[in-house]
């Protein structure tokens, strides 16, 4: 109400100030224009004013007496600001401030200063340090030689002013008005301080937490592989064959796979938008385009874990090792294990600072390269429909001594096994 009549005041000195020269003998003309400014000047104070009260926190009372803060007693925990790359932990360490009385504030800032209640940096000023605002509006004119923070208060910075380091504005916001700020600007939204900070979790915690999620993976391969052995294990069969007898070419196959995999879509997409027809069938097109892909990298994943499991397991029995139950379910299930293997060193030693990160880039490296060839022979089989890459079709010309003794080929004539005792003809 105040402002609508001090705009109508304003709006009558300029009537009267625009009257015939009839009417201007009672009227100063420069006392009139330097009143109107000076209405100006008061509503655009009221505005800020309410601004100001509208971006303060719900709930915070405006400081009544800006101040330096006080350092806190001897023992008491400093505020670093050194680093504001974690705003959640800056946040926790700094929360009693916003519910504490004035009287009570007290923090310590190692290499820097706090103050309590808005407060200006003036374009002639030099602050040295990191510099914590609480409270308040930090409005700087001037130069910060280090970060700044402000606690329930915003950062307004004008033109002219230079922030060499950070900025962070909790339960606030950040107006660069033309200045500049050397490093980084972050905000944290009032909504954060009901969650609670989270909590590192100690070298055990993890290694329970990665050792679960392993399991977990180990568990949905398990029930996978069972199903895909019990419907479609000659399928199965044909592409682990694929990825014995022909590992090299599997995996050019698969890593040309993942290359066409987007062009091919994009096609797939452009060909069906063009009729009719397909904009109709697009949706499906697509989901059982993604169904085939996720088919084909599970189904050849598990092809190769089968592949690696009947090796293991017909080494053994090479070697006269009596083994139980040598079926396909043995296989994925001895083959999974040794491709997890990788995995379950990086569950337990994945604490270790260097040692982990090595261990985790080997158990994706070797990962990807089986799935990579596990991929390309579930390509290379048509998905264990086509045997021509799985060592079942040999030609005639490949059939040398090793499957033959000495059977005559393209008219070679046959010769005696070698060691083969003579045999007596007709008693001489």
């Amino acid at each position: 109400m105040r402002a609508l009549r001090q705009v109508a005041a304003a709006f009558a000195l300029l009537v009267s100030a625009a009257r015939p020269a009839v009417a201007m003998d009672g009227i100063n003309l420069p006392n009139a224009a330097r009143d109107i400014w000076t209405l100006i000047q008061q509503l655009r104070a009221d505005h800020d004013g309410h601004v100001a009260a509208d971006d303060q926190a719900p709930g915070q009372a405006p400081v009544a007496h800006p101040k330096l803060i006080e350092r806190a007693p001897a023992g008491a925990p400093a505020i670093d600001l050194s680093d504001l790359r974690e705003p959640a932990v800056i946040e926790a360490k700094l929360a009693h401030l916003s519910r504490a009385r004035e009287s009570d504030v007290r923090v310590t800032v190692p290499g820097g200063q706090a103050r309590l209640g808005s407060y200006s940096v003036g374009s002639d000023q030099r602050v040295s340090g990191h510099l914590l605002v609480v409270r308040g509006d930090a409005d700087v004119y001037g130069h910060i030689l280090g970060n700044l923070v402000t606690l329930d208060g915003n950062v307004i910075v004008h033109p002219g002013a230079v922030i060499a380091g950070d900025v962070l504005a909790i339960h606030g916001t950040i107006r660069d008005l033309g200045g500049e700020i050397g490093g980084e600007s972050r905000t944290v939204s009032a909504a954060s301080t009901a969650r609670p900070p989270l909590r590192a979790l100690s070298p055990g915690e993890q290694t329970l937490r990665r050792v679960a999620g392993l399991v977990g993976v180990l568990i949905s391969l398990a029930i996978l592989g069972t199903g895909l052995v019990a419907f479609g294990g000659h399928h199965l069969q044909v592409v682990s064959d694929t990825v014995s007898h022909s590992f090299g070419r599997a995996f050019v196959t698969g890593l040309l796979g993942q290359i066409l995999l987007l062009p091919t879509f994009g096609m797939l997409v452009v060909g069906l938008i063009l009729s009719v027809a397909g904009i109709l069938l697009l949706p499906f097109a697509v989901i059982a385009y993604m169904l085939l892909v996720v088919v084909a990298v599970v189904g050849g994943y598990l092809a190769v874990a089968h592949a690696l499991g009947e090796t293991y397991t017909r080494r053994r029995l090479a070697r006269g090792v009596i083994v139980s139950g040598a079926n396909s379910y043995r296989y994925l299930a001895t083959g999974a294990a040794a491709m997890l293997g990788l995995w379950a060193a990086w569950a337990v030693f994945g604490w270790v600072p260097v040692a982990g990160e090595l261990m985790r880039g080997a158990a994706v490296l070797v990962t990807w390269l089986l799935g990579t060839a596990g991929f390309g022979a579930a390509l290379l089989s048509r998905a264990g429909i086509r045997e021509n890459f799985a060592g079942r079709i040999i030609p005639p010309e490949a059939l040398t001594d090793e499957y033959l003794w000495a059977t005559p080929q393209f008219g070679v004539p046959a010769v005696r096994r070698p060691g083969s005792p003579r045999s007596p003809i007709g008693g001489g």
